[in-house]
Order: C-alpha cells, then sequence, then structure tokens
C-alpha cells in the first residue's frame, strides 16, 4: 500500500453529483482527503473495527468480503472505478462475522472521514448541502442492492441464484459483463464454484444463455 497527498483533482462520482469543479477544490481543503493505492490482494480495511470514512475507488476495484465463524467466505459487493464503499454505507452481518475490503485489481482509493461530510461548516455553503443529499441517496440505493442480493440469495436452487443474479445484472439487456470472476461470483452466490460451473454449462446447453469468459448473453 502507497499513501499519497490529498487530491486536487475533481472525480466525477456520485458523492459530487451536482458539485462543479471550483466548488470540489474548495471542499477537498476541508474534507482534507487521503489518497492511498493498494496491490491486488491486499486489504484496505478491516470493518470489525469501527472505520468512520468512505472510500471512493478512482481506478480498479474492491471488493467487500465476508468470513463467517465457520471460515465461510462471500462477496458482499464489488466496487468499481467511482464507486463509493464504507461501513456506513453497507449492511455487514452478524456478530462473529469479519468484514474486510480487499483489493481485487490494483487501485487508487480516495479516503474522506464520514464527519466531515455530516458535520456542516460554518459557511453552511451550497455544495456542502447537496453532497449530503447525494450520500443519503447513495445509502438508499444501498439499501435497494441488499434487497436485490437477498433475492437472489433466497432462491434454493444454484441454477435459480444464476438466474436471478442474470436478470438484475443485465438490467434489461441482452448481453452484459459479470463485475468479476467466476469464481469470486461462487462466492458472491454463496454456492460451490464446480457446482455453478455444471449450472451454467446446462444454461448453455439449454440455449438459455450464452457465456464467454465474463461475457453473458441472455437468449
Amino acid at each position: 500500500m502507497q499513501q499519497m497527498g490529498a487530491a486536487l483533482k475533481y472525480i466525477d462520482n456520485e458523492v459530487f453529483y451536482g458539485v462543479s469543479a471550483d466548488e470540489y477544490d474548495q471542499m477537498m481543503m476541508c474534507f482534507k482527503p487521503i489518497i492511498k493505492r493498494y496491490k491486488s490482494g491486499e486489504l484496505i480495511n478491516n470493518y470489525q473495527n469501527k472505520i468512520n470514512n468512505i472510500g471512493i475507488v478512482e481506478y480498479g476495484q474492491v471488493s467487500i468480503i465476508r468470513i463467517d465463524k465457520n471460515g465461510n467466505r462471500s462477496i458482499l459487493e464489488s466496487v468499481e472505478k467511482n464507486d463509493v464503499f464504507g461501513q456506513v454505507l453497507s449492511f455487514y452481518g452478524t456478530d462473529g462475522d469479519g468484514v474486510y475490503a480487499i483489493c481485487s485489481e490494483n487501485c487508487q482509493v480516495m479516503f474522506i472521514d464520514f464527519c466531515h461530510i455530516t458535520k456542516r461548516c460554518e459557511k453552511a455553503c451550497r455544495h456542502h448541502s447537496v453532497v449530503v443529499e447525494n450520500v443519503f441517496k447513495l445509502i438508499a440505493n444501498r439499501a435497494m442492492s441488499l434487497s436485490e442480493r437477498v433475492e437472489v440469495l433466497s432462491q434454493r436452487s444454484t441454477r435459480g441464484k444464476l438466474l436471478c443474479y442474470f436478470s438484475i445484472t443485465s438490467d434489461g439487456r441482452k448481453s452484459f459483463m459479470l463485475p468479476f470472476s467466476l469464481s469470486a461470483l461462487a462466492d458472491y452466490l454463496s454456492v460451490d464454484r464446480s457446482a455453478m460451473m455444471r449450472e451454467i454449462k446446462k444454461l448453455r446447453d439449454d440455449n438459455i444463455i450464452e457465456q464467454k469468459g465474463r461475457q453473458i448473453t441472455l437468449i
């Protein structure tokens, strides 16, 4: 992991939607963000410790991983360029679970203390109010994502989980790219990888999908 100085460039992401580049620069002086680079496989955050910041992915990919008390591993979410992650934005399980942010592709992350966002400055700047509103929208969107994940995991069979996940991820498109590898998909669906690969083959043989690597096409 490599730590860098605060970023001064404008980042196009949901937290700063509706904020101009000049307003962004002003906010960075107040927020005092920290920029860090990580290599694939490197630990970013351990959420068993209370961490009151949000991370904005400038490039690369971050996976939020849960390991339960029995050692079972599952992916809670995959976070890519311009996406946001943090303890305050997600549901992270029950006591005994270990939840971690792991770099899944070499990445650079901007960290901002959450209190800097929610605590209004003395000037009561318009752009600060916009950012607070954006953060609450993000929390609402994460709640919706959690609902979709529950829907996927509630399917009784591996085939059902795959079809439900493909339907949600396609977002109305016939062809789409999986956000992570097939091994990671098995972790996300909480299924055995070999059993999942057999079901994917059956879906291909039944002319329900076409699959080439991470590319999925619904027929």
